[in-house]
């Protein structure tokens, strides 16, 4: 936990100095450290991926970023200070309940990000990710060696910054800062809800209701909860500038959209919210719109830069089009990840999956396991009455806009996507937009303040078995804290994994001893993959990664074999 308070420190003090320097660009005039902090975050993510197209993110890039922070502060030092003297003025004007709970669970915070790692795609391809673009950056044809490494998302690339991996191993733990950043806006919105009854202010002010689900997220670099906090406080702006749209607003409600999009693809539908304010305040946008175009831009390009040189398909997750580089993953293998991710998220075996009905699909998805079907079933209900408390309490056009966005986004997730944790964010948003209505004296909502606090205590400090509410083993039990971790943070990765070196063609890799899991790698040194992984894509697919020279900066090709080699 010592260390990680250490590691935030100094994450704090670059995204602030960052944050500001973006916000000059851009024509962002507000002292809010916790939006400053997030437009940090998005300014060294997209600066990030930018240097990883060319190399490694390590030690040269933090003295890159050092020089950055020199001349920012020697530049806007005194409106820095101003920052942080205005955070310091807002915690002094919280009433006690909220420092308590801010107190606490800052700590429970901590506490989590130093337990075991919970999230089992840590374990398959997120350790992978991180230090490949650590120790290489962005490498061509990186898919080739594990498919999943095609989804390497901005959040990975934030991590890799801030893990200091020339320092030490064991960070891991940026989905808890940013779980931090969240609830330290909720607690300020609340309060101000307090004073000034603005049920926006309410909603937002309700995040940490949720934070026993969060938990979860952030003792890995899980790209979801940042989408989670981002897409909260983005719909807090929107709701709150709608009827009277300044520049500054749009500017930063862009922003925020880039940096979603940037995390998660799939949440690309939630750029109706800022189409929809360029639409309705064209005239007033339209000669300061060059600013975000070229922002916009400049995040497209380096997107589309890091999908085509990891997997060959400029637009991933699509894969209709891709360039005819030797490194490209093959069409057929793109095709089994997809059929293979669908057939998980229904838990169907892929020829129910092609002769099933769609009532008989949509019935499989709902039921499919405990906890599957109780965050499915939640999310029908929700989406099925909000119009009713919209209607009745908060009959707004900014609001309905939000609920028609999120429509169509669920929609458009159940048909790519359908996991519950890539839309439980906008049920929990609409949750307590719900609660709200109903739901507005201070006693009440401090109680819910307690009881998702109690919770959160009880997941972290106590063991809990899940076995009743999933079937993955995986994943049967919390990660609990261990007073081994108050000063150094658990290994990145759950398990004590040997591996053993194997060779195939001129690929020679790390392969865990112990096969706990099809697509487990887990923390070993690159190049690792399971070779039962391999093997299958040999035996199935008559392909093989191989690597293009002998320098693994150059990356992978797939070696398509006969049908009889």
């Amino acid at each position: 936990m010592v260390l990680i308070i250490l590691s935030w420190i100094y994450i704090f003090f670059t995204t602030i100095n960052l944050g500001y320097g973006l916000e000059k660009i851009i024509s962002i005039k507000q002292r809010n450290l916790v939006i400053t902090s997030f437009l940090g975050l998005f300014s060294a993510t997209i600066l990030g991926s930018i240097w990883a197209i060319f190399g490694r993110i390590n030690i040269e890039f933090h003295v890159f970023l050092l020089v950055i922070n020199f001349f920012i502060i020697a530049k806007y030092k005194f409106e820095i200070i101003q920052i942080y003297k205005s955070f310091i003025k807002k915690i002094k004007e919280l009433e006690f309940g909220l420092q308590f709970f801010l107190v606490i669970i800052s700590v429970l915070i901590l506490a989590q990000c130093a337990s075991i790692p919970y999230i089992i795609d840590n374990e398959s391809y997120y350790i992978q990710t991180i230090k490949w673009i650590n120790e290489y950056g962005f490498v061509k044809g990186l898919a080739n060696l594990h498919i999943f490494l095609a989804q390497t998302s901005g959040w990975h690339v934030a991590q890799s910054i801030f893990n200091f991996s020339f320092l030490y191993k064991n960070f891991n733990d940026l989905s808890g800062f940013c779980l931090l950043l969240g609830n330290i806006f909720a607690i300020f919105k609340l309060n101000s809800y307090f004073k000034n009854q603005k049920k926006s202010f309410l909603i937002a002010g309700l995040l940490p209701f949720a934070n026993v689900f969060f938990f979860q997220f952030i003792s890995a670099p899980s790209p979801d909860i940042a989408v989670y906090i981002l897409t909260f406080i983005l719909l807090f702006y929107f709701i709150k500038g709608y009827k009277k749209t300044k520049i500054e607003d749009f500017n930063l409600i862009t922003i925020l959209t880039l940096f979603i999009l940037f995390i998660k693809p799939t949440s690309i539908l939630i750029a109706l919210i800022p189409i929809t304010l360029q639409l309705l305040n064209f005239k007033k946008l339209i000669k300061t719109m060059y600013i975000p175009t070229l922002v916009s831009i400049l995040v497209l390009v380096v997107f589309i830069t890091k999908n085509l040189l990891i997997t060959g398909y400029p637009l991933f997750p699509l894969t209709n089009f891709n360039l005819s580089f030797d490194y490209a993953v093959p069409k057929n293998v793109m095709q089994y990840f997809f059929s293979e991710n669908m057939r998980y998220s229904f838990f169907i075996s892929e020829t129910d999956l092609k002769n099933l009905s769609p009532i008989k699909i949509a019935i499989k998805w709902l039921f499919s396991s405990n906890i599957n079907s109780i965050f499915n079933i939640l999310t029908l209900i929700v989406f099925t009455l909000s119009p009713i408390f919209i209607y009745k309490y908060f009959n707004k056009k900014s609001v309905w806009i939000i609920y028609l966005v999120m429509l169509i986004q669920l929609m458009f997730l159940l048909i790519i996507a359908p996991q519950y944790r890539f839309f439980i964010h906008l049920t929990l948003f609409l949750s307590f937009l719900m609660f709200a209505s109903w739901f507005t004296h201070r006693k009440y909502i401090l109680l819910g303040y307690f009881v998702s606090t109690l919770l959160v205590i009880i997941v972290v400090f106590f063991p809990i078995s899940f076995k009743g509410l999933t079937q993955n083993k995986l994943i049967s039990k919390n990660s609990n804290f261990n007073i081994e971790n108050t000063i150094f943070p658990h290994n990145n990765t759950k398990w004590k994994t040997n591996f053993q070196k194997h060779q195939k063609g001129n690929l020679i890799y790390n392969s865990p001893i112990n096969n706990y899991f099809f697509w487990g790698t887990g923390n070993g040194d690159l190049p690792a993959v399971n070779i039962d992984q391999l093997n299958y894509f040999e035996k199935y697919f008559y392909v093989i990664p191989q690597q293009r020279t002998n320098n693994l900066k150059d990356g992978f090709y797939p070696k398509k074999l006969s049908e009889n080699e």
